[in-house]
């Protein structure tokens, strides 16, 4: 259920039923020596796409560029100051909302956006009030990332361990392994796990892990073991995303 396949006539006949659109969101960013720049966007994308399949919801266009300031120091990386995402997720959300849209279910495929997400939801609704005051339109948004829940989180346990780590994660790269076969990368990893810590800025992150991995083996990861990552992620959301448009 793509926005970008249905025509106006089709989503104004969605919006008499259904108030509800899942909004992916992603980045574009290094992700290790074997990982993607892709990943965080393909991996929002295409769950977003199942879980609009799986409700029958309506899917809105990726942001595929997010916040990603810390990863500047890898060649390819992309990133949108806070203010400029914020202001991005402001108009898409209040562009919708004029046509009828009202519930907004981010899924996320990057963690260093979240805080600039939910900071942005704040705006819209204090941009609503003010505008409006109490007769404000009741628009909620809500942002999920792809691995926030129980299924996920049990079988990145189970497949990698501590392995998992937080960046270029063995789960992520499966993930794209599976949707993307023709373009598994391989490379050497020293050392296999990489180590953790926190970080300041890109220059510091750079220093502190020079191939880009935060405690992370993506060479564990399988477009096997992707598959199924997938398919937990989609259904967790589904269900997620069902009991969010059903709010009292």
């Amino acid at each position: 259920m793509r926005l970008q396949l249905r025509t106006w006539p089709e989503v104004e006949t969605y919006l008499k039923t259904s108030r509800g659109i899942i909004m992916p969101i992603g980045s574009t960013e290094q992700h290790g020596p074997n990982g993607l720049i892709g990943t965080d966007a393909i991996c929002a994308e295409h769950i977003a796409w199942g879980v609009g399949e799986a409700t029958g919801a309506l899917v809105a266009p990726n942001i595929g560029v997010g916040m990603a300031a810390h990863h500047m120091e890898f060649a390819g990386t992309m990133t949108l100051r806070p203010s400029t995402l914020m202001l991005v997720i402001r108009d898409y959300v209040t562009a919708l909302a004029e046509h009828g849209f009202q519930r907004f279910l981010f899924v996320n495929g990057h963690g260093g956006n979240i805080a600039t997400v939910r900071a942005a939801f704040q705006e819209i609704h204090a941009e609503l009030r003010a505008a409006w005051g109490p007769s404000a339109p009741d628009i909620r948004c809500k942002v999920i990332s792809w691995w926030e829940n129980e299924s996920v989180h049990k079988l990145s346990r189970e497949l990698f361990g501590a392995s998992e780590g937080s960046h270029a994660t063995p789960s992520e790269v499966s993930v794209v392994q599976y949707l993307y076969p023709g373009h598994i990368k391989t490379a050497p990893l020293d050392p296999p796990t990489a180590p953790s810590s926190m970080f300041y800025d890109a220059r510091d992150y750079r220093r502190r892990f020079p191939d880009g991995r935060i405690g992370s083996n993506p060479g564990l990861a399988t477009p096997e073991h992707g598959k199924r990552l997938y398919d937990a992620a989609v259904a967790a959301l589904a269900d997620k995303y069902c009991a969010f448009v059903n709010e009292e």
